[in-house]
């Protein structure tokens, strides 16, 4: 990277976002100004390993060059239209997207949160128009502390009551049981219900794996129910997990799949409901949109973005470096780290509470120059641009075994 371009301070700048900036962020206090690749740069130069990779929308590491290059050709040429009219750009996207994940038909839509909500309404749809449940009963069995976006229809069945408190009344028609148990899930399905929504990997809970055969068993459950599984794999899919998708890992096809974050490659929201004609089929026009959902500048990065992921190189660095990071998190028990999980580059780790919480914990480690970010109590999550190389995320978990060493 060339060197920045003097501007203010870091300490400036985040002094001059208190009176005008809302305050539902408590940032780590490093203001990037330039990236590229796994590494970041503040306002003063100083470098930073970024261990969070935008939460999984920077899969791909910051600017990767196809991507821009994607990006750049399309600006040049055609940027917004509405779905009002049809695109040069959408019918391959869709195509594309659709066939890398073995499903047939895409809502095409921009962020996550929207992703999440679109596939509600599609799932209550279904139920209606296909499955017969009585108009206004559909219901949806979601998963404790689960994480689907900030809209007030998802926090209403969070069960993190910072996500909550303040924002009711919330919408009816969610039953919410324990993440990871099969026989609570049956127990709450009915015949009004129109799907059950679930993340396969939990993230903002701490990188909470399911035991295997679980998401087997979401399936059969839902099959012989009949009623949708849908998997938000939002942070999850896309090569997080050394798989395109974290069902693939047990070989499970949901019925609608909720896609987000890195399908824009780090350079514009897009996200994508994904799901056979059967189930997507049942929207007509007027029933659902978005001004800016299959735009065509979203669509040529999300081409992009497949073309990179048909590959399978990033699944399998993934893989491999996950390796590399579960074996050097294993190191780190009993050294500071009381327990981890993980899954291809991505790790919700345990810091022995007496160290400190997670964010004091992610404060040291911004202070040696690595970037990550806390969830709750004393975890903090490590995913790293699938383009990390070993020598960089061996460097990275020395680093942090240096800050914990230093906090006994």
């Amino acid at each position: 990277m060339t060197a920045p371009v003097r501007t203010r301070s870091s300490e400036d700048l985040i002094r001059a976002e208190e009176p005008v900036l809302a305050h539902n962020y408590h940032p780590l206090p490093v203001v990037v100004s330039r990236a590229e690749g796994v590494w970041v740069e503040d306002v003063e130069g100083r470098r930073y390993l970024d261990l969070l990779a935008g939460y999984s929308a920077l899969n791909f590491g910051h600017r990767h060059p196809a991507l821009i290059a994607a990006a750049h050709e399309q600006l040049d040429r055609l940027t917004l239209t509405s779905r009002a009219f049809h695109n040069d750009r959408l019918a391959e996207f869709a195509e594309r997207l659709a066939g890398l994940v073995g499903l047939d038909m895409v809502l095409p839509m921009n962020t996550g949160a929207e992703a999440v909500e679109s596939g509600i309404k599609v799932a209550r749809k279904w139920a209606y128009d296909v499955k017969g449940v009585p108009a206004d009963r559909a219901t949806i069995v979601v998963a404790a502390e689960n994480f689907h976006g900030r809209t007030t229809t998802i926090v209403g069945f969070s069960t993190d009551e910072t996500a909550r408190a303040g924002f009711g009344p919330f919408a009816p028609g969610f039953r919410i049981v324990p993440y990871n148990d099969l026989a609570a899930l049956e127990a709450a399905v009915d015949e009004t219900t129109a799907a059950v929504l679930i993340e396969p990997i939990q993230g903002e809970a701490g990188v909470i794996i399911p035991d295997e055969g679980y998401l087997t068993g979401v399936r059969e459950l839902t099959r012989r129910t009949g009623c949708l599984f849908v998997a938000d794999e939002i942070q999850s899919g896309l090569g997080r997990t050394g798989r395109t998708l974290a069902v693939d890992h047990e070989s499970v096809v949901p019925d609608v799949l909720l896609l987000g974050k890195a399908l824009g490659g780090g350079i514009v929201p897009v996200s994508a409901v994904v799901a056979n004609r059967d189930v997507l089929g049942v929207l007509g026009p007027g029933e659902h949109g978005s001004t800016f959902g299959g735009n065509p500048l979203a669509a040529a990065v999300g081409t992009a973005v497949v073309d990179l992921l048909e590959t399978g190189e990033f699944q399998r660095r993934a893989a491999e470096l996950g390796a590399v990071l579960r074996d050097g998190l294993t190191g780190l028990v009993g050294k500071g780290v009381v327990g981890f999980r993980s899954r291809g580059l991505w790790a919700g780790v345990d810091v022995d509470p007496a160290l400190g919480t997670g964010r004091e914990v992610s404060a040291r480690l911004m202070g040696e120059g690595v970037l990550v970010k806390d969830t709750h109590g004393s975890t903090i999550r490590l995913a790293p641009p699938l383009t990390i190389t070993e020598d960089e995320l061996l460097n990275a978990l020395a680093t942090l075994g240096r800050v914990l060493e230093r906090s006994v």
